[in-house]
């Protein structure tokens, strides 16, 4: 075994190096960091028991950030495809909605939440609605082009005799 498990034991860029030169790590697998961490090292080294710089961090907060923790303290979250780009999320939507409304500047910040809301489960009851409609319109497009097409019956089978498969003809 190359050095020590512990983590209070060297760095992890110490951990791996000693991996690859003990060869208990082969070249070709090592982490995709690892040739950026050698290339780019760290002014100071990252230990364990290096105490934190004490320095004041900026919060990174958006405007839109506050509107979606409102919406999500209310409303129940919904399930996502990660891998589908082509829809807005609800909350996506709402975010737009909501920023549509303020930017009209006629409501305070509770009856934007309110008709935002309410403008929002008009749109997902619409869509619903056009959902099942096209849904209705294909199953029926489906029964009629099911009804026009003729079954075909199977072309018959041919009388076979042993004979005659045996036979030079």
């Amino acid at each position: 075994m190359a050095q020590s498990r512990l983590e209070k034991i060297g760095t992890i860029f110490s951990r791996t190096t000693g991996l690859l030169k003990s060869g208990a790590m082969k070249f070709e697998d090592r982490p995709i960091w690892y040739d950026v961490y050698a290339a780019f090292p760290p002014a100071l080294e990252p230990r364990y028991d290096r105490p934190a710089p004490n320095i004041n961090l900026r919060s990174i907060y958006y405007q839109e950030d506050i509107i979606r923790a409102k919406y999500q303290k209310v409303n129940r979250p919904e399930v996502l495809n990660l891998l589908d780009h082509s829809k807005k999320t609800q909350t996506q939507e709402f975010i737009e909605i909501y920023n549509n409304l303020k930017s009209e500047g006629a409501l305070d910040e509770e009856k934007i939440m309110e008709v935002g809301k309410s403008m929002l489960e008009d749109r997902l009851k619409t869509r619903r609605e056009e959902a099942i409609v096209r849904s209705e319109e294909r199953r029926a497009s489906e029964e009629v082009r099911s009804e026009n097409t003729v079954k075909q019956s199977p072309p018959p089978k041919r009388q076979l005799d042993v004979a005659d498969i045996l036979s030079d003809k």
